[in-house]
């Protein structure tokens, strides 16, 4: 049937359907033919015989992270039910599996158990949490079982990675690159940080307090803050006088703390402002009145749609239900921890992607995925929503594309693309886990 061919009024609503796929298989495909792309198949044609894959969550539903975890468990059940609405996986239907980490480390491993030994889950999307992260890692290993990272502690891709390990996201040697060249060149060399009292806050300092310090600047001693603390006044209090850049790392109800009582005390009429979008999300800037008006921030996915503007983003926003300004949930005042939850989406499709290439079809062929994931290519797509990205081989890592931005009058204004080719000069591996056997 041409275009111009008229349907049967009773026939309207499939040819809405069809042409509603017909997009997702462009968009998914990043423009690649029909014939290939995610969703040419349909529910009835499922391989039944082999039963559905498994995929189980490992997200933080309560306690601390929850704000975020909101996000990456919509996210991942957006991603199973596009991925099922088109086949599913092989023609498989996949099931998602969740469990509820409570932000609590050891909750967190137990819960992992619990996914690979009751649930069956074959592959498992892993905590954003750095504590449960790196905790979950070894048990994944010993339990042989491909574990995807969303957490950003370098340790992860790094000194605790192993073959099973792999992160489509950045970590934190990847955002001191990023952004500390830009910020020590137009923010000021004088740093101080403050961060809170654990395993993301202590990498950033690292990684960042090296890259400064090549470049001639100065990291006054480090502000840790106990995760329980509700007055930051007192540390905040410790920040010398002579600091030009101060750079915070907080999450949730700890980062509202911060904006506020940091522009109490009148800080950032003091020193520049500068952070990753870890601190602020989850969070409006308008929700917490103008206390981050002038604050720059490395944003690995970019809140605002205009400094990331194609049919792909504007789509995932859709199907998450978000608008295109402040990733705001339609119907709530819910803010999308849209730079780190796109993981859950986007790791559910590059599972899809290993396990079609290798042929899997039982856990004695995971060797299979993990060879396919080791170097893989990702195109900017519904699939990919974040942007082109490589899971790089040695050490599992995402290479992927950052942004500069700074909050003015309420919004996320680009000032800064760094792409990642450029980051990817100056982040040579420093391992190697393609040479270790599984």
């Amino acid at each position: 049937m041409s275009n111009n061919d008229e349907c049967p009024k009773n026939s309207k609503p499939l040819k809405r359907k069809i042409t509603r796929r017909s997009f997702l298989n462009h968009a998914l495909a990043g423009g690649a033919a029909a014939g290939t792309s995610y969703l040419g198949l349909t529910s009835g044609l499922y391989a039944a015989p082999s039963g559905p894959i498994v995929i189980g969550h490992q997200a933080e539903l309560t306690g601390g992270f929850s704000s975020w975890g909101y996000w990456h468990d919509k996210c991942a059940k957006a991603a199973v039910k596009v991925i099922n609405d088109g086949g599913g996986i092989a023609g498989r239907k996949v099931q998602l599996a969740t469990e509820d980490t409570e932000s609590n480390p050891a909750t967190g491993v137990r819960k992992l158990r619990s996914l690979i030994q009751r649930s069956q889950s074959s592959f498992i999307v892993g905590s954003v949490h750095s504590g449960i992260m790196l905790a979950s890692i070894p048990i994944a290993t010993e339990m042989k079982t491909v574990y995807f990272s969303a957490g950003e502690a370098t340790e992860a891709t790094g000194s605790k990675g192993t073959r099973y390990s792999f992160r489509t996201g950045t970590d934190t040697y990847a955002l001191a690159a990023a952004g500390a060249p830009w910020a020590v060149e137009n923010l000021g060399k004088n740093w101080t940080m403050i961060f809170p009292d654990y395993a993301w806050g202590h990498s950033h300092h690292q990684e960042h307090k090296k890259l400064i310090e090549e470049m001639g600047g100065t990291v006054n001693e480090p502000i840790a803050v106990p995760l329980d603390a509700k007055d930051l006044l007192p540390y905040l209090a410790k920040v010398p006088e002579e600091t030009e850049v101060l750079f915070s790392v907080f999450f949730g109800a700890l980062s509202v703390a911060f904006y506020t009582q940091m522009k109490s005390m009148r800080l950032d009429e003091k020193m520049k402002q500068y952070s990753v979008a870890g601190t602020i999300e989850g969070v409006s800037p308008a929700q917490i009145k103008g206390a981050a008006e002038g604050v720059y921030f490395l944003e690995n996915f970019p809140r605002l749609l205009a400094n990331k503007d194609d049919e792909y983003h504007r789509e995932f926003n859709k199907l998450i239900g978000i608008d295109d300004v402040h990733a705001q949930e339609v119907g709530s005042d819910k803010v999308m921890a849209k730079s780190h939850a796109w993981q859950s989406w986007e790791n559910m499709f590059a599972l899809k992607e290993a396990i079609e290439a290798s042929g899997w079809a039982t856990k004695k062929d995971d060797q299979g995925v993990i060879e396919a994931l080791e170097g893989l290519k990702m195109s900017n797509s519904l699939a990919h929503p974040q942007g082109d990205k490589i899971l790089r081989a040695e050490d599992h890592s995402g290479m992927i594309d950052c942004y500069i931005t700074k909050v003015e009058n309420d919004k996320f204004n680009l000032v800064k693309k760094i792409p990642k080719e450029d980051l990817m000069a100056k982040l040579p591996p420093r391992y190697d886990f393609t040479s270790r056997k599984l």
